[in-house]
């Protein structure tokens, strides 16, 4: 299996610095970062990691869950998958990643509500980036639209 790799150029201090970081790999681009920006309510232009490790997510658990829904016996038809990745201080010191709310709907043939529903719950929990994330609390908002 491949390795992806980005990376990121930093200049200056954690308050006054900022940074870019380039998806090296795919070539897809270059991105602002900054402290005072990821920390703010308001990206500002910039990106976070709290924003790439969403984006990772949803498409990791958009992934695994056509393959799960396939595996139950159901056609995926769409999936439209959110994650929000939360920051916030840590008990011990400094920040954390203090939980990430996955949301998905999904268009699907052949599967009720109940079998989406579980299907979803196996991708939550055999997703890769899930697995990596096992120290963060992870939910599950998943329904079928009509």
């Amino acid at each position: 299996m491949p390795t992806r790799t980005a990376r990121t150029a930093w200049n200056g201090g954690l308050q006054d610095g900022s940074g870019q970081v380039e998806l090296s790999s795919s070539k897809a681009g270059t991105y602002d970062v900054s402290f005072p920006k990821r920390a703010a309510d308001e990206a500002g232009g910039s990106t976070s990691p709290e924003e790439l490790i969403a984006a990772a997510h949803s498409a990791c658990f958009a992934m695994q869950l056509s393959n799960e829904v396939a595996e139950a016996g159901g056609t995926p038809q769409s999936l439209e998958v959110s994650a929000d990745v939360s920051l916030g201080p840590d008990p011990a010191g400094g920040f954390r990643l203090t939980g990430i709310a996955l949301r998905v709907r999904g268009e699907v043939d052949g599967l009720d509500d109940a079998g989406f529903e579980k299907a979803a719950q196996a991708a939550k929990s055999g997703c890769p980036v899930s697995k990596a994330l096992t120290g963060v609390e992870i939910t599950l908002d998943a329904a079928l639209e009509s």
